[in-house]
C-alpha cells in the first residue's frame, strides 16, 4: 500500500505515486487519440488505483479536448466519495481556435476553470495546476503576472480551487510568481509538476532545490521519459515496441529526449532492474522517490499491471553506489524550455 504525504508546506496529504491520466478520454480525440482508453478500459485501474492506496488523480483540460476530464471525474464520482481522493487538473493550453480559449488572462481562467468543473461534474477543484507560466504558453497572449495571480486567488476565495500548482518553467519564473503573491497576499502555489527523470536531469540546477528549500512539492512528469526507461525503445527510437512508441506520438517523444546518454542510461536501468529482480519501470520510479525533495512522481499507466508494478516500485531502496551507477552517465542538454518544446 502506498503511503500518505503532505503536498509542500500545505496541509493537504496525497498518495505518494499520482495517477496521470492523459491516456483516458475518447479515442482519436485529441493529440494523443491513437492511445486513449475509454471509460469502460480505464474503470478497472482506477479500481486497482484506490485498492493500492493511491488517492491522487492527475488530469488536464487539454488532455482529449476535455474528455479526459469527462471520463477521470465521472471515475471518481462512481467509486470513491468526495473527500477520499485529491484531484488535481490543469488550465491554460489551446482548448478551441478563439482568442481567448487558451492561456492565463483572468478571463480564461474564470471560464477555463468553470469549464472543467462541468465536464469533470466537481463542485471545486483539489489542487489547480497552470499548465506553464503565463507567458510560455503557445498562441496566447502574454497575460501580466499580477492578472493571472489575482484570477487564481480570486478563484480560490470562490471555493472553486482549494490549492494552487503550476508547471514547467524556468525557476526564476516561478520565484517572481511567489514573490509578486506574498507581496500582494494572495495564494500561492503549493507544488511544482516539471519534467525530471534520469535522462532529463536540468530541473536539478535551479528548480528542484529551489522548491525543496521553500517548501514546495515536487511532482515531476515523465518520470520514465514516455517509455524510454520502461524499455519500450530497443537500443533508439526506431525500436519502439508499444502503440505509444510506435504512432504518431514518438515525434514527441524524440523531440524531449535528446542527447548520446539517453539509451546509454536507459540500458544501466534494465542492468540494475536485473540486480533487483524487478522491472526497468520500477527502479526509474524508485530512483525518483529516492530524492528527498520528490513529494509525488506523476506515472502513467494502460495497463493494471503497470500500475500494480510502479505501486511496489515504492518499496525498493536503491543503494548509493546504483544510485551512482544510473546518474554516471548523464551529461547536460539544452534546457527544454529555452527551446519551447518542454
Amino acid at each position: 500500500m502506498l503511503q500518505s504525504v503532505q503536498l509542500g508546506r500545505s496541509g493537504l496529504r496525497v498518495s505518494s505515486l499520482c495517477l496521470g491520466t492523459m491516456n483516458f478520454g475518447v479515442p482519436g480525440r485529441g493529440h494523443q487519440g491513437d492511445w486513449t482508453l475509454t471509460l469502460e478500459e480505464a474503470r478497472p485501474i482506477f479500481k486497482a488505483a484506490i485498492d493500492s492506496g493511491l488517492f491522487y488523480f492527475d488530469c488536464a483540460d487539454i488532455y482529449g479536448l476535455g474528455a479526459s476530464e469527462e471520463v477521470v471525474g465521472a471515475l471518481l464520482r462512481e467509486l470513491l466519495p468526495r473527500d477520499e481522493y485529491v484531484l488535481a487538473t490543469k488550465i491554460a493550453m489551446p482548448m478551441g481556435r478563439g482568442a481567448n480559449q487558451c492561456g492565463l488572462s483572468r478571463k480564461h481562467v474564470r471560464e477555463g476553470i468553470d469549464a472543467c468543473l462541468r465536464r469533470l461534474g466537481h463542485d471545486y477543484i483539489d489542487h489547480l495546476v497552470i499548465h506553464r507560466h503565463p507567458a510560455g504558453i503557445p498562441g496566447s497572449a502574454s497575460a501580466p503576472i499580477e492578472e493571472t495571480l489575482e484570477a487564481l486567488n480570486d478563484a480560490v476565495r470562490a471555493g472553486k480551487v482549494i490549492y494552487l500548482g503550476a508547471s514547467s518553467m524556468f525557476a526564476w519564473q516561478f520565484a517572481e510568481l511567489q514573490l509578486t503573491a506574498a507581496q500582494h497576499g494572495w495564494t500561492q502555489f503549493v507544488s511544482m509538476q516539471n519534467h525530471y527523470n534520469l535522462v532529463y536531469r536540468e530541473e536539478e540546477r535551479e528548480m528542484n532545490p529551489y522548491c525543496a528549500a521553500t517548501g514546495v512539492a515536487l511532482t515531476p512528469w515523465s518520470p520514465l521519459a514516455r517509455g524510454i526507461l520502461a524499455g519500450s525503445y530497443q537500443g533508439g527510437f526506431s525500436g519502439g515496441s508499444t502503440h505509444r512508441s510506435q504512432g504518431r506520438d514518438r515525434a514527441r517523444t524524440e523531440s524531449l529526449y535528446q542527447g548520446d546518454h539517453v539509451f546509454p542510461v536507459a540500458e544501466r536501468v534494465i542492468e540494475v532492474a536485473a540486480k533487483y529482480e524487478c522491472t526497468p519501470a520500477q527502479i526509474a520510479v524508485a530512483w525518483l522517490m529516492g530524492k528527498d525533495e520528490i513529494t509525488a512522481p506523476i506515472v502513467g499507466v494502460s495497463k493494471v499491471a503497470q500500475l500494480e508494478e510502479l505501486v511496489r516500485a515504492a518499496q525498493i531502496q536503491l543503494d548509493p553506489e546504483d544510485v551512482q551507477y544510473l546518474e554516471a552517465l548523464y551529461r547536460p542538454v539544452d534546457n527544454l524550455l529555452s527551446l519551447g518544446t518542454s
